[in-house]
């Protein structure tokens, strides 16, 4: 069986109940006796299998000031530099967007040909599309209308789209005053003299003014010329406000910080399908401000980013761009980037617990979302569950269990597929001692990802089936399982 994701044969157009039965197991150390059992009913309607998860879902976003050379003209984004190109591969990574605070910055110099060709040739190179960020504060037009012309002429292919500022409700306010100052950039870049073809996103705006895109969307969506609505969500808020790194961990993990999902989503959301546009967050991750320390950097952020990529990609997500980078830009100011990814290390690049969470995600979402429904949960375990039905009919689910701490109950679960289903297997993504404070020794399929962007994570067999066709899969607290069913 092949490593890259869900290649096993399952029968489509079945009604697929998934019995989690929660045993009790005899307790790690530190950890409190718990129930001796929690049963929970998962149900996959197979039948009812909808949109296909974009093969471009899983992005990464960086600060345009990282398309500078640095001082000796190296360059980051660059296809020489191949353990970035193998990273983005390894984990999945099929959107760069570059913007951030920097691209509207002054202080910062605009990228030039040479620092663009070198992204766009990165690009090519690790299999992305480029969401490209032009300068809207205080910028010339006709600037802006030059260097789209120039990335068309060179780099159609790799280009996704454009961006006109970054967050521009900080600057250009109220809604009306950008209206129409990013109405004046589109005409002077889509001139027939110019980039008549150029497609954009936007309004790229925060959190707080989530509502410009619903309008955005009202307003330019008969020009033809939005490829998606963007938006940046950070709904831990303020990183530098966390009170305590234990508090942070907990929120980050709680079904509170989930419904902030939902609060967020119908700011914005419905005006935007009723204007037939696609919508991607394309900067997004847990607390802005770079993150918050012993938080964002740790273990549970990557039981949360895993649970969040999932969350909105069943809510219709095109995707979404984690924002990432050595540093990140905290308004002007340029700080540590506690919710990276990965960060450059004498080898390449360390990855953080984030990225095993895209890894994660690449493994188990290839193929159209099934209703995975947690019909049954009296105990109101801190499980998540999704499910993913492959063009092949192969059929993958993944369980999040985000119990942590004192007294976390590990999940026993009973999966009771049709008959036909007679093998399986499964991959989890565990920490040290189920720590969610961990901030290495890392493994997804028991190996890490390495600095140099390899992995050779190991998929273990499912034991046969009972007599009635059942699977017992146990998911530890603290883990998250990627399982997949298949036929003969």
């Amino acid at each position: 069986m092949s490593l890259p994701g869900c290649r096993l044969v399952a029968m489509a157009g079945s009604r697929i109940p998934l019995l989690l039965a929660l045993a009790l197991a005899a307790p790690p150390q530190g950890r409190a006796a718990v129930p001796p059992e929690s049963p929970v009913v998962l149900t996959i309607e197979t039948r009812s299998a909808g949109a296909a998860i974009p093969v471009d879902f899983s992005g990464l976003s960086f600060e345009s000031q990282r398309l500078l050379p640095d001082k000796n003209g190296w360059h980051y984004f660059s296809p020489e530099n191949r353990p970035l190109v193998d990273l983005f591969r390894t984990l999945g990574v099929k959107s760069l967007r570059v913007g951030g605070n920097t691209s509207d910055n002054p202080a910062v110099r605009i990228p030039g040909g040479a620092d663009i060709d070198s992204l766009f040739a990165f690009a090519r190179a690790a299999g992305a599309k480029v969401i490209y960020t032009l300068r809207l504060k205080n910028a010339d037009p006709a600037d802006d209308a030059r260097i789209a012309k120039s990335i068309l002429a060179r780099d159609k292919s790799e280009l996704a789209c454009f961006a006109i500022g970054n967050e521009p409700n900080v600057y250009a306010k109220p809604y009306p005053v950008f209206h129409d100052t990013w109405a004046k950039f589109m005409a002077a870049i889509t001139a027939p003299d110019m980039a008549p073809e150029a497609v954009f996103c936007g309004p790229c705006t925060t959190p707080g003014t989530g509502a410009w895109a619903a309008d955005f969307a009202r307003d330019f969506a008969a020009t033809r010329r939005l490829a998606f609505i963007s938006q940046h969500s950070y709904p831990g808020g303020n990183g530098r406000k966390v009170p305590d790194p234990a508090a942070g961990r907990d929120e980050m993990l709680s079904p509170e910080f989930v419904r902030r999902y939902e609060k967020f989503y119908q700011l914005f959301v419905p005006g935007v399908q009723a204007s037939g546009l696609p919508y991607r967050l394309e900067e997004t991750n847990n607390f802005f401000n770079g993150g918050a320390e012993d938080v964002s950097d740790t273990y549970a952020s990557a039981l949360w980013g895993l649970d969040y990529m999932w969350w909105w990609a069943e809510h219709g997500a095109a995707g979404l761009n984690f924002h990432t980078g050595d540093k990140v830009a905290a308004a002007d100011a340029s700080a540590p980037c506690r919710y990276a990814v990965f960060l450059t290390s004498p080898a390449g690049y360390a990855v953080h617990p984030l990225g095993y969470a895209m890894k994660a995600f690449a493994l188990g979402s290839r193929g159209r979302l099934v209703p995975a429904d947690l019909t049954a949960n009296k105990d109101q375990l801190n499980l998540t569950a999704y499910g993913v039905l492959a063009a092949d009919g192969a059929l993958c689910v993944t369980l999040i269990n985000k119990e942590h701490g004192a007294g976390a109950r590990d999940a026993a679960v009973t999966l009771a597929p049709d008959s036909r289903h007679v093998r399986g297997r499964i991959l989890l993504l565990t920490a040290p001692g189920g720590d969610v404070a961990a901030k290495t020794g890392l493994r997804l399929g028991g190996a890490p990802i390495r600095d140099d962007g390899s992995w050779d994570g190991v998929w273990t067999p499912l034991p046969a089936p009972s007599a009635d066709g059942s699977f017992i899969v146990k998911v530890p607290a603290a883990t998250a399982a990627v399982i997949e069913l298949g036929a003969h």
